[in-house]
């Protein structure tokens, strides 16, 4: 039986009002909210859709677009489903009156069979919002008060145990069955280091009952990210200044915990900041994008040994795709949208399409297809989405209309071994939309070699690149296989941007060398006229040959 096809979400607002239509396309059920939508929201395994139109929260099947509840809640801002469907969390901004200093609690968890409000809380921030569950519901928790709360079995009526750490200010619950494991972080404070310690439930004796402790300094916040089998945590630790100056971004630093005790701090091979972590869903390595641009990327194993270094480009993100099997080194923000797409187990590039001006990069389930899209408040122009293969192909392409703000894309969500592995392709997946990719890079020839035979003495070899090995909110529903080819509108430019290797300075010396080896070709054509050359220009011309080795040294790529 062929696996189910995936379906992406996106919400487009309008910016007079911050909100707008709602569609659901469900093939072959079609559902139209013209009311004004807030959130919207798929279930952890993709079977339940949800959002709110300004007037109420409503959950439908996603199979057939059938009703499910029905809630009478207007100010609602976030919508979030337990991960077996039994509760939805809603959270609106809290607020109080004079009549009412204390305000109503705005955290409510809803009983999706019967739905009765199982409990309303307070939480004030967003941050932090909504309780996390352990994926068999067992286990829920949440951050009350230097305290950790924990209930079982969605019985949110009595405190089942807690977790005290005085000015405990982040948690982490691990993913998968029993036993659940929880990663909390402690700010460090007069002198006294800040620590991250895992936990087993319910053994919250103290220090000495913590499967793993590491304390360190240079912590203002912290990043906590547990792999898929929930062996081991990532922590990235940062502040927002760096007192010796050299970054604009602060200073970060990168640990590692594991259940069994192990901790290390990940010793990385350039200096400057962290952009961006992941883990590989195989839990037994994880790649890191750091240092000052261009930026590496470094795969590394469980004993924060590198193992495959992709060198240094214009890049901050890392993702890898639901089965493992590729990742796509990207960049966005401040960059030009590049993205780098990786063959893990052969260490080989598939592909090198660009994504300008993205805001959000997303695998689609199946492994096959990723969307990239430029949303607002980020961007507030040249809203829209392209879904790709990721043989850098572009599928299907959705701008904006005119007058609103695309504000989010999501892919429905599946359950693991939902979509196979599938053999990696490095020919492009065919469509009329064409591919982003650039043409293969060529070294720079004077013009007196151009026509000439390639020789050991002519040819630029490039050295210690990539691949050295070290061991809406309008709701759009798209199915993936009902995507058809579309022409492109906008006719392709025939001008070639002018390429950079991502490093300012680098890009600086290579036009210099350029500049000089043109004025060394004139000078042979002056020469070859007959006209007398001076000492000056001969000597010159005599730096041909260190130019072109210094053009070799930085790698050029035209």
């Amino acid at each position: 039986m062929a696996p189910p096809t995936p379906l992406l979400a996106g919400g487009q607002i309008n910016p007079c009002s911050c909100v707008a239509n709602a569609i659901l396309f469900i093939k072959p059920f079609i559902f139209r909210d013209p009311r004004q939508s807030r959130y919207v929201a798929f279930s952890k395994d993709g079977t339940l859709f949800a959002w709110c139109n300004g007037e109420k929260v409503t959950v439908v099947k996603v199979a057939d677009g059938s009703q499910v509840r029905s809630f009478d809640l207007p100010k609602t801002a976030m919508l979030e489903f337990s991960p077996l469907n039994t509760v939805l969390a809603t959270w609106q901004v809290y607020s109080k009156t004079q009549e009412n200093p204390q305000g109503d609690a705005n955290l409510q968890l809803w009983d999706l069979q019967t739905g009765t409000c199982l409990k309303a809380l307070y939480h004030k921030k967003v941050q932090g919002w909504c309780p996390s569950w352990s994926d068999d519901e067992k286990i829920a928790v949440r951050s009350v008060n230097n305290e950790l709360h924990f209930f079982e079995n969605n019985d949110f009526s009595t405190i089942a145990n807690k977790l005290h750490l005085q000015k405990v200010s982040e948690f982490v619950l691990s993913p998968g069955s029993q036993p659940s494991k929880v990663a909390v972080y402690v700010p460090g404070s007069k002198g006294a280091p800040s620590f991250v310690r895992l936990y087993q439930y319910p053994n919250f004796g103290g220090p000495t009952c913590a499967l793993a402790n590491k304390s360190f300094f240079k912590a203002d916040r912290v990043t906590m990210l547990w792999n898929k089998k929930a062996t081991a945590v990532l922590v990235q630790a940062s502040i927002e200044v760096d007192k010796t100056g050299a970054s604009y971004y602060g200073e970060q630093t990168l640990h590692y915990l594991a259940t069994n005790g192990e901790t290390s701090a990940v010793q990385l091979q350039k200096n400057g900041p962290i952009y961006d972590v992941a883990w590989s869903p195989s839990s037994t390595e994880f790649c890191v994008v750091y240092g000052f641009m261009p930026a590496k990327a470094t795969v590394y194993n469980l004993k924060c040994d590198p193992v495959f270094d992709f060198g240094t480009g214009p890049r901050n993100a890392v993702y890898y795709s639901p089965q493992g099997h590729i990742l796509v080194l990207a960049g966005f923000g401040n960059l030009r949208g590049q993205m780098e797409v990786w063959d893990v187990k052969k260490w080989k590039q598939v592909s090198k399409p660009q994504a300008p001006d993205s805001t959000h990069f997303a695998w689609c389930p199946d492994g096959e297809h990723v969307v990239t899209s430029t949303c607002a408040p980020r961007l507030r122009v040249s809203n829209g989405y392209k879904i790709w293969h990721y043989t850098g192909t572009v599928l299907y392409k959705q701008d904006t209309p005119t007058g609103t703000e695309l504000w989010e894309t999501v892919w429905q969500p599946f359950p693991d071994g939902t979509f196979p592995e599938r053999p990696v392709k490095y020919q492009a997946a065919p469509s009329e939309l064409g591919s982003t990719e650039s043409k293969p890079a060529q070294a720079y020839r004077p013009p007196a070699l151009r026509n000439k035979p390639v020789t050991a003495s002519s040819k630029l070899v490039s050295r210690g690149g990539p691949g050295v090995r070290l061991f809406s909110s309008v709701v759009h529903q798209i199915p993936i296989n009902a995507l058809e080819p579309q022409s492109d509108p906008s006719p392709a430019s025939s001008a070639q941007p002018e390429l950079s290797c991502g490093d300012p300075e680098t890009d600086k010396k290579i036009k210099n060398v350029k500049k000089k080896l043109k004025a060394i070709d004139e000078l042979k054509a002056l020469q070859a006229t007959g006209k007398p050359i001076q000492k000056n220009q001969l000597e010159k011309m005599e730096k041909e040959a260190q130019l072109m080795k210094e053009l070799e040294d930085l790698q050029l790529v035209v």
